[in-house]
């Protein structure tokens, strides 16, 4: 199949995509769709839960292998949309839908990429080619699940919207749970042990932490306190104050380092994190595949957003059409000119190192 060929049908499979409703953990019938993909073009493949997987005709186990990977799950609508968020509409060269920036655009033109290589003989690397699920909702039926069934990863280009240029870096994420305590009674009486007071203190130190550790692309960890709660009647002061901290994390930190730090400083009762495998990401600017990127005329940043390159463990490159501003929002959409360009771009750039 040609370029234009196969951009086309990448942009009609993109089109199926966003008319079949897949949610985090709902995405059966998109993976029903996807496995179409594979068998039109005669490629074998695997499906484990709703993870769609393939190798190159000429895998060979004594060559390094570079994954392929972008998610066909999507958050909800927001209320915002005046367009059916379930209907391919294209209009001035902008197709809409939900999922068609994150990640619609990205997954496609992975596909139609690694059928461009599938059957070529003396590639340097294998290709693997994962079709992920639960990726917005960092479920555990997702990437994360399919890294003990395909061949060990040596490098990975994460499709994610990013103007095709090259996130070098992304940040991690943990989010906290932590409690305020103080002495509960009635709102009648003198109380200077008032949980919600103390809280104030807290706030006021969480807003001005500060972790020293600067990074070249990421720039410092982010702290936010997102959610507070506490109360539950007028005339009752409470026992306690939950409050939820979410920290972005960049790459000068581990996610078990953020939770030393914060369950040593932090001013509250308690401090547990709900999770520290969602780590930060990094390839070396060295590497060949972020030198290729470079040689061809992209751009090297990093990414605050996070993506499922935080459950691999290898160098991982984020890299895909569209525009990560446009992800979630009312009236999602990517152009179509986006989708040809991202597919040239990832067959001239691997063309590059295979």
């Amino acid at each position: 199949m040609n370029l234009e060929n196969l951009s086309e049908a990448a942009i009609q499979l993109l089109k199926d995509l966003i008319e079949i409703p897949s949610f985090s953990s709902e995405e059966q019938h998109t993976a029903k769709r996807i496995e179409e993909w594979f068998n039109v073009n005669d490629i074998p493949f695997k499906r484990n839960q709703n993870n769609i997987w393939a190798v190159n005709k000429f895998f060979d186990v004594s060559k390094p292998s570079l994954l392929l990977n972008s998610h066909h799950d999507t958050v909800k609508p927001n209320n915002g949309y005046t367009k059916d968020p379930f209907k391919a509409i294209v209009e001035a060269g902008k197709l809409y839908g939900l999922g068609s920036n994150d990640a619609g655009g990205c997954l496609v033109s992975l596909m139609a990429t690694f059928t461009h290589f599938y059957a070529q003989k003396d590639l340097n690397y294998n290709l693997v080619v994962v079709a992920s699920a639960e990726e917005e909702s960092s479920g555990n039926a997702g990437l994360n699940s399919m890294l003990p069934i395909i061949p060990k990863i040596d490098v990975a280009i994460v499709g994610e919207p990013t103007l095709m240029q090259l996130a070098v870096t992304e940040k991690g994420l943990v989010v906290f749970d932590a409690v305020v305590k103080g002495t509960p009674g009635h709102a009648a009486h003198p109380n200077t042990d008032n949980a919600i007071y103390n809280s104030i203190k807290v706030l006021e130190w969480f807003k001005d932490f500060e972790f020293k550790k600067i990074s070249d692309s990421l720039g410092p960890v982010k702290l936010t306190v997102t959610q507070i709660n506490a109360g539950k009647q007028h005339n009752a002061i409470p026992a306690g104050v939950s409050l939820v901290v979410d920290v972005r994390v960049n790459d000068q930190y581990s996610n078990l380092d953020i939770a030393d730090i914060l369950q040593k400083s932090a001013p509250c009762d308690s401090i547990i994190p709900r999770s520290l495998r969602l780590n930060s990401s990094f390839i070396p600017l060295e590497h060949p595949l972020v030198q290729a990127g470079i040689e061809i005329g992209r751009e090297t940043y990093g990414s605050p957003t996070l993506s499922d390159q935080s459950v691999l463990s290898c160098p991982s490159l984020k890299l895909g059409p569209g525009d990560s501003t446009r992800s979630h929002t009312a009236d999602e959409f990517i152009y179509i000119s986006e989708i040809e360009e991202g597919i040239a771009l990832y067959i001239q750039l691997l063309t590059k190192i295979l």
